[in-house]
């Protein structure tokens, strides 16, 4: 199976990466519990389904089994550990998350289509953005965001106005995002990695950023 890569962030963070070359058949393998079933049975796109059967392969790797996840009823999924896990992914590839603190990952294939829909969610950083490697540059900004928002899927977070980015080079791997909406004052780092195509984006919270108005 192929788990093409793990990230050890720190002592307390683990990212694992999986690309998706299984057919569907080989993926439904692995172990599901009656509500996880019903709810890949029900969904449409063949993508989504081997998306879905892939975490689960995923969360394996990690040492935990599809019984130990659940979701709230905003749709974040947890652990019954304690621990925090954050799930995401996209054509041939899936990725998860899993650490002490409150997390959020996304993965996004580099598409030119990324530049149409730019003005929906670039804001302040645009005084940042070069026209080289721009598609990728937007694609992490986007994944940044989709990262924090999923670490806050309840606070109605506008990826423009509140989930600015601070700046960066691809070749940095790193960066800091906010989630500003009062009465939240939170700082994050961000991490991102380049992988065939697609980047790898994922938000741990600062020590001693967590503020609240």
């Amino acid at each position: 199976m192929p788990l093409v890569k793990t990230i050890r962030v720190d002592q307390n963070t683990e990212v694992f990466v999986w690309k998706i070359t299984e057919t569907l058949e080989e993926l439904k393998t692995i172990s599901l519990k009656p509500e996880s079933l019903k709810r890949l049975q029900n969904m449409r796109s063949e993508m989504h389904r081997k998306g879905f059967s892939s975490i689960r392969h995923l969360m394996k790797t990690a040492g935990y089994s599809d019984n130990d996840l659940y979701y709230t009823q905003d749709g974040k999924p947890h652990l019954k550990d304690g621990k925090y896990i954050s799930i995401t992914h996209s054509f041939d590839y899936s990725a998860l998350i899993i650490s002490n603190s409150c997390v959020g990952i996304d993965i996004e294939k580099n598409r030119e289509t990324v530049k149409r829909i730019a003005s929906k969610f670039i804001d302040s950083e645009n005084y940042f953005l070069k026209e080289q490697h721009l598609i990728e540059q937007l694609t992490v900004i986007w994944g940044a965001k989709e990262s924090l928002y999923k670490i806050h899927p309840k606070g109605g977070l506008l990826f423009k106005e509140h989930l600015p980015i601070d700046s960066f080079e691809l070749k940095d791997n790193k960066t800091t995002g906010w989630i500003l909406k009062s009465p939240l004052k939170e700082c994050y780092s961000i991490y991102f990695h380049q992988i065939d195509g697609f980047s790898l984006v994922y938000a741990l919270p600062k020590l001693n950023s967590i503020q609240s108005e």
